[in-house]
């Protein structure tokens, strides 16, 4: 019904995907395969919506009105069994905005804050750049899995009065789906060190077969009531640009604390184009999602069967959800630089280092495959032919 094998020019329209070749040294015909958005039209309920807004002719200031609400909230009482009550709901520009205003809202500047690399680099951005200490609890790959370090974790939380904890669930960019009983165990950890979550759930729409994605709002009140949950429809619905993020407080307090940071910085609109496309995604999407969840299983299984077959030194964690791969390229024996340099120069796919995301990705690789598979085909018989000489086809 959807034409994900469709190829579209981003190039010269200004997206960040497709902008600097030049400056990266990369060919015309270099691959983009690193930030995370899709290389594929939203959905045409969403596109129909946004035309309908753009022909009216007046862009000014904005509110929600109740069936905004009802969309975000129907949403995950759908598809993930959480209630959310309307006034629970705090909007941002999007949700590093939102984690940098944790940050500021619940910490002082020197307040440690706690985080697992390897994981999405804003989260050391927004703690060092608002002049607080990152307190890391590493991520440990145990058989080809990531899990928690939960020893680790209580014993840095009391050393250094951790304060606030951010969570990236599910993960960026190894890409695991964490269990209820995982979630449940941090919880248990923060409630007795006295530690705020603030969980990223952007990409919880996308989990792949056999996994489930719990939202932090549905634990027990214990838990969900010291969390900070931040949402968008972006991930989801390729809407990045369009600048709007749900973030849902449950508890009072919190939550008033933090509307005054929001306050500080003025933030006191959300973008028009952003709540048209939020609430008609949220309405009249989900048949669109299911069927691009089919595609990129598709591209996953097409990934993990090239690998096997030509590139066995190329280990893939195996993933859980998110569209993001995780290349493990240890085994060819790289420094970080010289594995960047030769899938930019030599391969010409711009692809994610794993040193973005902390000391530990040192040896992998982020690749996108949210993309049509013709790229993802192009993208692996390149990488093949750039290590030729390890490959055992």
């Amino acid at each position: 019904m959807y034409h994900f094998d469709k190829i579209i020019d981003r190039k010269k329209t200004s997206c960040i995907k497709y902008s600097n070749f030049e400056k990266m040294g990369l060919k015309e015909d270099a691959l983009s395969m690193w930030v995370a958005d899709m290389d594929f039209e939203t959905a045409p309920e969403v596109k129909e919506r946004l035309e309908k807004a753009a022909a009216h002719g007046i862009y000014g200031y904005m509110a929600q009105q109740d069936d905004f609400y009802d969309a975000v909230t129907g949403w995950f009482r759908r598809r993930f069994q959480w209630e959310i009550e309307k006034e629970w709901i705090i909007h941002t520009p999007g949700v590093v905005f939102a984690l940098a205003a944790a940050v500021r809202a619940f910490t002082e500047p020197g307040d440690a804050v706690m985080i697992q690399r390897p994981v999405y680099y804003p989260f050391s951005m927004v703690i060092e750049k608002n002049d607080r200490r990152i307190v890391n609890n590493p991520l440990i790959l145990k058989d080809g899995k990531y899990v928690m370090d939960y020893e680790d974790m209580e014993r840095k939380m009391k050393e250094n009065r951790v304060r606030l904890f951010l969570l990236c669930s599910p993960h960026n960019p190894v890409s695991r789906v964490w269990t209820k009983e995982e979630l449940i165990r941090l919880g248990e950890i923060c409630e007795r060190q006295g530690v705020i979550i603030v969980a990223d759930e952007i990409h919880c729409d996308f989990v792949l077969k056999g996994h489930k994605h719990t939202c932090f709002g549905t634990l027990q009140d214990r838990f969900a009531s010291r969390a900070i949950i931040c949402t968008a429809p972006s991930k989801t619905f390729n809407l990045a640009g369009l600048q709007l993020s749900n973030v849902v407080i449950r508890d009072p307090e919190l939550r008033q604390c933090y509307q005054r940071e929001m306050e500080r910085v003025m933030y006191m609109g959300t973008n028009l184009f952003g709540q048209f496309a939020c609430q008609a995604a949220y309405e009249s999407g989900e048949a669109w999602l299911e069927e691009l969840l089919v595609y990129l299983q598709g591209n996953i299984d097409f990934v993990k069967g090239f690998l096997a077959a030509g590139l066995p030194k190329v280990k893939l964690i195996e993933p859980e959800g998110t569209y993001l791969l995780w290349l493990d390229f240890r085994e060819y024996g790289l420094e970080a630089d010289e594995l960047k340099d030769k899938m930019l120069h030599e391969a010409g796919i711009w692809l994610d280092e794993g040193t973005m995301f902390g000391e530990e990705g040192a040896g992998f690789m982020r690749m996108n495959i949210a993309c049509p598979r013709s790229i993802v085909s192009d993208a692996m018989l390149r990488i093949q032919k750039t290590f030729a000489h390890d490959a055992q086809i």
